[in-house]
Order: C-alpha cells, then sequence, then structure tokens
C-alpha cells in the first residue's frame, strides 16, 4: 500500500512538472518567435516575415529557442541576429521556406 502511494505520488509530481515545463517552453517560444519576426523583417524587408519565422522556430532546439527568447528582455544583438540566421540556413529551415513560397510573398 505504501509503495503504490508513493508510486502515485511520483507520478503525480512528474505530471506536474510536465505541465510547467510545457507553459515554460511555450513561454519561451511566443517570446523566440517576437525576436526572429523582427529580425527576419528586419533583414529582408518585403517579405512576409509570419511563415519565415515558423519555419526557423521549428528548427531551432530548445536552448537555441531560450537563448533567442532571451533577446525579447535584454535586446537584440548582432550575436541573436546570427543565430536567427544560421538557424534559416539549415536544410529543415531552407526546405520549409521553400514549401512555404508563395505565403512569403503574401499570397
Amino acid at each position: 500500500m505504501l509503495r503504490q502511494t508513493a508510486l502515485i505520488l511520483s507520478i503525480t509530481l512528474l505530471a506536474g512538472c510536465e505541465v510547467a515545463n510545457g507553459a515554460a517552453n511555450s513561454f519561451a517560444q511566443i517570446r523566440a518567435k517576437r525576436v526572429v519576426n523582427s529580425v527576419v523583417a528586419q533583414q529582408y524587408p518585403g517579405i512576409n516575415a509570419a511563415p519565415v519565422t515558423d519555419c526557423i522556430i521549428e528548427a531551432a532546439s530548445a536552448d537555441e529557442i531560450v537563448s533567442i527568447a532571451g533577446a525579447s528582455a535584454t535586446g537584440v544583438t548582432q550575436a541573436t541576429v546570427k543565430q536567427v540566421l544560421e538557424i534559416a540556413r539549415r536544410r529543415q529551415s531552407v526546405n520549409c521556406i521553400a514549401e512555404n513560397g508563395i505565403a512569403l510573398l503574401g499570397g
């Protein structure tokens, strides 16, 4: 009985951690999207930045998202711009951007 209670408590705590991690990841992703969107709009004026931003965020690692999200509080630096552009050049990003080509032109 004691083992079952301990097991249930452990599972409940882990589930709570997952919810908290999910909320933190979502918050970081929202912040990172704002930063990436501003970098894309500045670097590539005239294109629809939103689909490019989505592709870059999808190709970024969790650590990169957290790093980029930090720039929403501290300000976008050249290092942030470099990081975003490096992610944008990855095969996953390039393929995603190519698949969404019409949307880039606002169509």
